[in-house]
């Protein structure tokens, strides 16, 4: 090698040094891809790892905690010798809880039971000089009776001209299921039991069973049919209302669905949620898919605010001159969350400023202000962190990786800026999307019970009840005293009065 380079010329020794420094930048930058790629591909595992095992919630505590002082000096490495001292028994036993609450008020409006307990030695001739009270909560379990409307039949005296008599009987009231033999609050209890406290048919059949009653699951099916067809009209109204409001957000969720075209197999519908937080009304609509074609459909006449995630197939509302669309805060605060563990200096930089953006709000709702008194306080106090968080955002997309964690957080905030401060442009408006979140959990937590639906048509009797028990959540409405009134009132209700029987409108005793 050495007689070789001997050998070489001035110029040759010059270019096998350029092609050496070429090479070398080659292997820099194939390193340097390799490495970002290996971040990149850790990233996911540790998201994959952190849903599987570990906490799901976003909690951010800054590392610079508000007015915390470092100590000025070094703690020891080992730990002072203490003089160990007795505590006698007594004194351990006698010690006082602190900060206990106590026992648990009982509610008042519960039935009491009294049971009075004599001593055992008789007390005749003694004084009674007060009484000793204990309460306990106890429980009954719910019971199955028979209901039995018994119609006395009377009969006229004889028409003389006609020589006939007339019979005269009480009419029976309208039943949800005609000459069915469920009671309202039977059928009130079994959509109660699946769509709010996840109790799949075939468990409930299972509960009536150790009561001795034996009801098939064809039976019940009919059942929800039936209830769901006398239902319909009033879904149709709380559709129309939800659609009139001004101010919609939305999220999807999915759901399996049974695919009778291929036995035992499922294909992936999905139940689409929109809330309405000016009246707090829920409304869930199944579609097969999750294409933009589902609320296309459903918000093709609407007009106002729609706020939503950063899925691409809600951007097409972004062109409809009728809907100013807005995204989401806290989707994208979850990123710089997630770059943590990667980018501790610049992501703590951005969860700082979305804590001052939340506290904004906190102060708009623990002072308990009116819309317009909100959208001051934000021009006043939340504008200026957000011109000034927005600069930044787009200077750390430059100097970042597009793969890595600090890079797709930048990247996913600067096209949906304008969405995002889009909730500065009303005090009605909400910063983020976690209302609606909130209102798909119940759907969650049913799909993880009876893990999916029986057919296209039980996908959509479900949306049907979730959005009646969603809006009853919130507004604090007993669901199940609110639908086995609504099963008594609406056989003979007036169609074009159907809005007095939704859920918001409902007056009966709350929860």
């Amino acid at each position: 090698m050495s007689k070789a380079l001997e050998n070489m010329t001035r110029e040759e020794l010059l270019q096998a040094a350029k092609n050496l420094e070429s090479e070398k930048q080659k292997l820099e930058s194939k390193a340097e891809k390799l490495e970002s790629k290996a971040e990149y591909l850790q990233f996911r595992i540790d998201q994959l790892n952190r849903l599987l095992f570990g906490a799901k919630r976003e909690r951010f505590i800054s590392s610079q905690t508000h007015g915390q002082m470092s100590l000025p000096f070094d703690l020891p490495d080992e730990e002072p010798e203490y003089e160990e001292t007795e505590v006698p028994s007594h004194k351990r036993r006698n010690k006082k809880r602190e900060n206990h609450p106590g026992r648990l008020p009982l509610p008042d409006h519960l039935p009491v039971e009294e049971t009075v307990l004599e001593p055992e030695e008789d007390t005749t001739g003694m004084k009674c000089i007060g009484k000793e009270v204990t309460d306990q909560l106890e429980y009954d379990p719910g019971k199955l009776f028979i209901k039995r409307i018994i119609r006395p039949k009377y009969i006229k005296d004889v028409d003389q001209e006609t020589e006939k008599c007339a019979g005269v009987i009480a009419e029976l009231p309208d039943f949800p299921i005609e000459k069915g033999i469920a009671g309202l609050g039977l059928l009130a209890q079994i959509m109660i039991n699946k769509f709010v406290d996840h109790l799949p048919i075939y468990r409930q059949i299972e509960m009536f069973k150790r009561e001795g009653v034996k009801i098939p699951s064809s039976t019940i099916n009919g059942w929800q049919e039936s209830v769901c067809t006398l239902l319909s009209p009033l879904y149709e109204t709380l559709r129309h209302r939800v659609l009139s409001q001004g101010y919609l957000q939305v999220d999807e969720t999915p759901l399996p669905v049974l695919d009778k075209s291929k036995k035992g197999k499922t294909h992936q519908g999905y139940h689409w949620v929109y809330h309405s937080p000016l009246e707090n009304t829920i409304l869930v609509d199944y579609r097969h898919g999750r294409s933009r074609e589902g609320p296309k459909i459903l918000l093709k006449d609407y007009k106002g605010y729609l706020q939503t995630e950063g899925y691409k197939v809600y951007d097409i509302f972004a062109k409809n001159p009728d809907i100013t669309h807005l995204n989401c805060m806290a989707h994208a605060r979850r990123g710089f969350e997630q770059a943590l563990d990667y980018d501790k200096t610049r992501a703590e930089y951005a969860m700082g400023s979305f804590q001052k953006l939340y506290a904004i709000e906190r102060l708009a709702k623990e002072e308990n202000m009116t819309p317009d008194q909100r959208k001051e306080l934000r021009l006043d106090k939340a504008l200026p962190i957000l011109n000034e968080f927005g600069k930044w955002i787009v200077e750390t997309y430059k100097t970042s990786l597009p793969k890595s964690p600090m890079g797709k957080a930048t990247a996913y905030c600067i096209p949906r800026w304008d969405n995002l401060i889009g909730y500065l442009y009303d005090g009605h408006l909400e910063i983020d999307n976690n209302l609606v979140e909130n209102a798909i959990r119940p759907i969650a937590l049913g799909r993880k019970n009876y893990l999916f639906a029986g057919s296209q048509r039980g996908a959509e009797r479900a949306a049907m009840f979730y959005s009646f028990f969603g809006t009853c959540k919130k507004n604090i409405v007993n669901p199940f005293e609110w639908l086995k009134s609504t099963l008594e009132r609406i056989p003979s209700h007036k169609a074009n009065k159907l809005h007095e029987l939704l859920p918001q409108n409902f007056t009966s005793p709350i929860c």
